[in-house]
């Protein structure tokens, strides 16, 4: 059995060492967990998007999830292969490709955040439900602020 991680000053000054520390927890653990359904972390994340999304532009998936357009068509076919997602032209706009979960998507995007909150319950056990809920809102606050990226890509792991 692990160590319990430390909590000594000269570790827990810096946000960015706890931030990876955590990640490392969860991203780990979750794509452990979610192997077993045969999604990835990635796949995960498009799939709940998707499930949140009446058919959604693939373009703006891309820029909104801060994904690499070439990953984001692996991805896609990916989600299409298993049956868990669906691809057509936009009724309307025939130059826009809209994405859609299936209902076989939507049972594994059930049954994946039940995994995913498992994991999150695991990782964050050490905080109450109003504490998670101000993690989220500090994040969100953080994220929107940071510097922007280059889009995820594929080469840089799952």
């Amino acid at each position: 059995m692990a160590a319990p991680a430390s909590t000594d000053i000269e570790v827990a000054e810096f946000a960015g060492q706890l931030f990876f520390r955590l990640w490392r927890a969860s991203h780990t653990r979750t794509a452990e967990t979610l192997n077993s359904i045969g999604l990835t972390p990635a796949l995960f994340a498009l799939l709940n998007v998707l499930g949140a999304r009446d058919g959604a532009i693939q373009q703006q998936l891309s820029s909104d999830m801060g994904i690499d357009p070439s990953a984001m068509v692996k991805l896609i076919n990916e989600l299409e292969g298993t049956g868990l997602a669906e691809r057509g032209r936009r009724p309307g706009d025939r130059r826009a490709w809209e994405v859609s979960i299936t209902p076989k998507g939507r049972g594994t995007l059930e049954r994946a955040r039940r995994f995913v909150t498992q994991v999150e319950d695991e990782v964050l056990g050490g905080l109450t439900a109003a504490d998670r809920r101000q993690l989220l809102m500090l994040l969100r606050r953080a994220l929107v602020s940071a510097p922007p990226l280059p889009p995820w890509r594929l080469e840089e792991g799952d």
